[in-house]
């Protein structure tokens, strides 16, 4: 079904649109930030003005979700020595902060509501003059601003999947569908979502393992019992249905002080690895390229957001996490830092996206900024 175009959402034509430069590229001080040896890491563009999920079409055009400022982006990043050019395709949207491709068409998340633009990849990546109306997937969601912006994906089962962030710090809700992790048919839009997992406070990213198949999210925790506790979530979940604690424990083995009694830890599925509290993880990908060094395949990037209400401040940095041939976590460490600088920070990873070509791409949305971290090592 198509919908009109109104106050809230309009397509924005190519006459509104603007270049990035390399001028304005070069004023972000790139050169603070720290990777292990043999990894370089360039702006790709500065003109993406609080960018958040990402998403790669087949043509080499990049797409980015914004939160507050209600744009989704398209970014050609096929210009061999010419900077990307970064063009508004919608605007005055209510926090589009997710966005997926599937079968040519990009699905837009839009606090109640998913969008879908038919065919997007089918128009060219120099001119979106003539994009089709937006359709209406569904607007069945909550509405609340709290928690509403959304990462959304298509799993390898070619379901879509939606988190449902709660609309509080920690409460219970009658709507079962809040705290969760959802999963619809996009193509049939009257049947309900399911409830694929449950117990899920915030999570604004996940990826499926390259081998299993298994969704992996990371999971914001709640706020307001101190610096360091309870820790956020990278947890993998092994069956529809899992509960993993929200609101009763929290990163595993902290109880709620209101919602914790009468229950315990054994009742939920552990998280796989915990995060330092208030490091807000979100964005997550498995690398699959082929472009880093063997021992990087598989490995999870996660983007730390950052801290917004800790004593001294924590996260902005992208992180790394390897895991066995169990699936185990077997190290954790930072792979890109740098943003935070003290006390003051002059930028927040929000999402991770591996590029056809193996680099690995990171949305900035405080500097409105996408990189490009690539290998330039001697040996692989």
């Amino acid at each position: 079904m198509h919908i009109s175009l109104h106050k809230h959402l309009r397509l924005v034509t190519a006459l509104a649109l603007w270049t990035a430069t390399c001028q304005s590229a070069a004023a972000l001080p790139v050169e603070k930030l720290r990777l292990p040896p043999g990894f370089q890491i360039e702006v790709l563009s500065d003109q993406v003005p609080n960018a958040r999920q990402l998403a790669m079409g087949s043509g080499g055009t990049l797409y980015a979700g914004s939160r507050r400022a209600g744009r989704v982006y398209a970014i050609r990043t096929d210009r061999p020595q010419r900077p990307p050019r970064v063009q508004v395709i919608l605007d005055h949207l209510e926090m589009p902060s997710g966005i997926a491709l599937h079968d040519g068409d990009l699905y837009v998340a839009d606090i109640n509501r998913v969008l879908r633009l038919p065919e997007i990849e089918g128009h060219g990546a120099s001119d979106y003059r003539d994009l089709p109306r937006p359709e209406l997937v569904t607007a069945a969601l909550p509405a609340d601003y709290h928690h509403g912006w959304k990462f959304i994906g298509f799993g390898p089962d070619g379901l879509l999947y939606i988190p449902v962030g709660v609309p509080c710090n920690v409460c219970r809700q009658a709507n079962p569908w809040y705290g969760t992790i959802l999963r619809m048919d996009p193509r049939q839009p009257r049947s309900a979502p399911e409830i694929f997992a449950r117990g899920v406070r915030n999570s604004v990213g996940f990826d499926w393992h390259p081998v299993s198949g298994e969704l992996w999210f990371t999971d914001n925790g709640r706020d307001h019992m101190g610096d360091d506790v309870p820790p956020d979530e990278l947890n993998r979940v092994r069956a529809a249905g899992e509960h993993f604690g929200f609101p009763h424990f929290h990163g595993g083995d902290v109880p709620d002080p209101a919602f914790g009694p009468g229950h315990k830890p054994g009742d939920f599925s552990p998280p796989v690895l915990k995060i330092q509290a208030h490091s807000a993880p979100l964005g997550m990908r498995f690398y699959t390229g082929d472009q880093f060094p063997e021992a990087y395949r598989g490995r999870i990037f996660i983007a730390e957001h950052g801290s917004w209400n800790r004593s001294s401040k924590v996260g902005y940095q992208v992180t790394m996490v390897t895991l066995d041939a169990q699936q185990r976590v077997v190290d954790y460490r930072p792979f890109v830092e740098g943003w935070l600088e003290g006390e003051r920070n002059w930028g927040r990873p929000a999402d991770v996206l591996v590029a056809p070509d193996g680099s690995l791409l990171i949305a900035d949305d405080q500097a409105g900024a996408i990189y490009r971290v690539t290998w330039r090592g001697t040996h692989k």
